[in-house]
């Protein structure tokens, strides 16, 4: 390999590593997660397969927004993600980039989704897309976040909403499956969130922030998982009774919420972190086979 050849292969790496640090600073397996609750929403009330141009260009905006929140997240809590294991590799606290850096990147995150959700999705689209960046931003990460233990019971708002944006960027409304879709990640958010602060609940102490079972104790923050779960059993049938979705979806959000409400259940009994952390990962194949049960009967309904 000559000199050239070598530097021309060195740039690359270069170039590829800037590009995962960027990509790896909005989290993406978790906008990923985000923007697939949205699929279903799109498909929600359609006589006929929504233009698919139009609906990536909301689900890029949508996972553009979710993007510029990450990024603004990882800004505030820069110094907070250096004291725990499970955060300080991140590229801020690693210091593999500059703050001011990722303050301009996800505020140009922002601006390329608002552009992008104002041109396909309407003013509506817009106003829910920027209210969740604020309020996840300036409500959960910079007031709720290190004050309260109730803090992801009320920011977890703002992980539901990219049905919500999708519903306003097809149908200029707010419809009432969009808004049982935002419910059900809004009653989904503690346990899922409570099963890593159990985990790692001395990291947070470390860090500071007053996660429920810092405050209350492992046992009854099993108990307050244990009811967020039992409540996501009705509100995930709400789409089939008001007919919605069809009984092929019911049958299986049934078995998916006996499954996580029985994983939550066996944490209270074992009382081991590593049961725990099972919960942590039920919750989330929970979700994604529940929207996708959700989006398989959408998808046979227009068929």
């Amino acid at each position: 390999m000559t000199t050239a050849e070598m530097v021309d292969l060195s740039e690359e790496r270069s170039l590829a590593n800037t590009l995962r640090t960027y990509l790896d600073i909005t989290r993406p397996k978790v906008i990923g997660l985000v923007v697939f609750t949205g699929l279903p929403a799109l498909l929600l009330g359609q006589d006929s397969w929504p233009d698919p141009v139009r609906a990536a260009w909301v689900l890029l905006g949508t996972g553009l927004a979710g993007g510029a929140s990450s990024a603004l997240n990882a800004y505030f809590e820069r110094e907070t993600d250096a004291r725990m294991a499970r955060t300080r590799r991140r590229p801020l606290p690693a210091a593999v980039m500059l703050p001011r850096v990722v303050l301009a990147y996800g505020l140009l995150l922002l601006v390329v989704s608002t552009v992008i959700l104002g041109a396909v999705g309407g003013a509506l689209a817009v106003g829910v897309s920027l209210a969740t960046v604020a309020f996840y931003v300036g409500v959960y990460t910079l007031w709720l976040k290190p004050r309260t233990p109730q803090n992801i019971v009320i920011g977890g708002a703002a992980g539901g909403t990219a049905p919500l944006i999708a519903s306003a960027a097809m149908t200029g409304s707010l419809s009432l499956g969009a808004l049982v879709m935002f419910l059900l990640i809004f009653l989904w958010t503690p346990p899922h969130f409570w099963a890593i602060a159990l985990v790692r609940k001395a990291e947070y102490a470390c860090a500071g922030f007053p996660m429920m079972p810092l405050v209350v104790g492992d046992q009854p923050t099993r108990w307050r998982s244990l009811a967020y779960a039992l409540a996501l059993f009705p509100v995930s049938l709400v789409p089939w009774w008001v007919g919605d979705l069809g009984v092929g979806y019911a049958v299986v959000a049934m078995m998916l919420n006996l499954w996580f409400t029985g994983s939550v259940v066996h944490s209270m009994v074992a009382q081991e972190s590593t049961v725990d952390w099972r919960v942590f990962r039920v919750s989330i194949a929970y979700l994604m086979l529940l929207f996708g049960a959700m989006l398989v009967d959408l998808v046979w309904r227009l068929a």
